[in-house]
């Protein structure tokens, strides 16, 4: 069994915050016309997300917090038919419009589904394309892009829902999953290992972190050899101590050399690289169990051929 699923669905392509914004729909379509280019999307055991129920999301965050998202959702609908205003702004970088709520129940969804997928056998891992991205939304509020912390909550979910013993979730997003690490802090049974560019948004990840957190804050204008040599010298002997018995990654590609939105020196090599050592982790403890969702990454050229190396590894294509 070596099936990797391919978990989307269209309603993730309906929430937008406006014009101009990077976190678009046309991500996700350039994620998909680029599989499909390439021949990736046909090896792929493709799903469609379902909604996650409200008693799973709130694994992760407030109750208060996911009722306020839903009534200003429903707010929204109701002041656009009054010829109101399309989008509710929430921070000056992130909006809902009226998509947006059930874009985020799919996104959560998607993972879940994942997750259920993998440690059922199924398939030994999957990727999400889906959107809103996840891992600044903390416990208490959404922010920087992300309305709901998918991995996160699929992490609570693995040891809650599942009864595993100890989850391992990998951030390589340019920005600290500040979100990830609030869900997260504190409990035992979670490692989150992850990199990002320091300093820079939403400057957080360099104090003093709970025994569970290692956090890895480089310089801009690193380049891969660098961040590779600290992945085997830091990350590596960690995941390997902790022995996860389910990997999560929030597999955000902004650190490519040509996203502007941040300023790292990956290029595809680098992330095929990561995955596979994340991989040989996973094979060694963890029944080869892995579930990655995309976060960030702007560029859409970059973005989709970077997505292709992720996977390809993974479906050991």
């Amino acid at each position: 069994m070596n099936a990797t699923g391919y978990f989307t669905h269209a309603d993730c392509k309906k929430h937008e915050m406006g014009p101009g914004h990077p976190e678009c729909p046309e991500r996700l379509d350039a994620i998909d016309d680029w599989l499909l280019a390439t021949g990736v999307a046909a090896a792929l055991e493709q799903r469609e997300a379902p909604f996650a129920s409200l008693s799973d999301v709130e694994l992760g965050h407030d109750r208060m917090m996911v009722a306020s998202l839903r009534g200003l959702s429903d707010t929204l609908g109701d002041e656009i038919d009054a010829g109101g205003p399309r989008y509710a702004q929430l921070d000056p970088d992130t909006a809902l419009n009226v998509h947006s709520w059930n874009a985020a129940l799919r996104a959560v969804g998607a993972v879940l589904a994942a997750t259920d997928a993998v440690i059922a056998g199924e398939m030994e891992n999957a990727f999400c394309a889906v959107r809103p991205p996840g891992h600044h939304a903390v416990r208490h509020r959404a922010m920087g892009f992300c309305l709901l912390n998918s991995v996160a909550i699929a992490a609570k979910y693995a040891l809650e829902r599942h009864g595993l013993e100890r989850v391992a979730v990998i951030d390589f997003d340019v920005h600290h999953g500040n979100g990830t690490e609030d869900i997260l802090r504190g409990d035992e049974r979670a490692l989150m290992v992850s990199f990002f560019q320091h300093p820079f948004y939403p400057y957080s990840g360099t104090g003093e972190p709970a025994a569970n957190m290692l956090n890895v804050p480089v310089p801009a204008y690193s380049k891969g050899p660098a961040v590779r040599e600290m992945i085997e010298r830091v990350w590596i002997p960690r995941l390997e101590a902790f022995k996860p018995e389910m990997i999560f990654i929030s597999a955000g590609f902004d650190a490519h050399r040509d996203d502007d939105l941040g300023q790292m020196g990956l290029v595809e090599a680098d992330y095929a690289w990561i995955t596979q050592r994340l991989k040989d982790v996973a094979a060694c403890h963890a029944k080869g169990r892995i579930v990655s969702s995309l976060e960030g990454g702007y560029n859409l050229r970059a973005l989709a051929r970077s997505v292709e190396a992720h996977i390809r590894v993974l479906a050991d294509l």
